[in-house]
């Protein structure tokens, strides 16, 4: 299975099993993701193998010990090797689409500190593509859900 950031610069390989995925909902993936959580994975270093774009790797390190890895070109999270481990954490988003079918989210981490727009989101309107106008969006966005 192969993987690549959103400009392409970054590609890399997994081999062999392709574990399910997790969803961490905590402020830091939050704030690394702009979204409501990272979806990833962890792999085996010896299942991993990087295709091209090591060059254009960044590093963010908090001094946590928290760390994201990032394509210095478009911004999008990129593989790291856990530190001290031969694990490897994986971006779901990057992966190939075929993937979909072969795995699924297990796991949530960090419920207790999930953004309540999140949570509270089951009863949103959900549309299989984009909005027919940025007008209808505006207008779906305008209604109270909790009216």
């Amino acid at each position: 299975m192969n993987g690549e950031c959103l400009c392409g610069e970054v590609k890399f390989e997994i081999k062999g099993y392709l574990p399910n995925l997790y969803q961490c909902h905590c402020s830091l993936c939050r704030k690394v993701t702009g979204s409501s959580a990272n979806a990833a994975t962890l792999v085996t270093q010896k299942d991993f193998r990087w295709l091209s774009g090591q060059d254009k790797i960044s590093s963010f390190q908090k001094p946590t010990g928290y760390r994201s890895d990032f394509c210095s070109v478009c911004g999008s999270p990129v593989p790291n090797q856990l530190r001290g481990m031969e694990l490897v954490w994986v971006p779901a988003g990057l992966l190939e689409e075929s993937f979909e079918t072969a795995v699924a989210v297990n796991v949530h981490l960090h419920m207790g500190s999930a953004a309540s727009w999140e949570r509270d989101s089951g009863d949103c309107v959900r549309l299989e593509a984009g909005p027919e106008s940025l007008e209808s969006l505006q207008e779906a966005l305008q209604e109270n859900p909790r009216a």
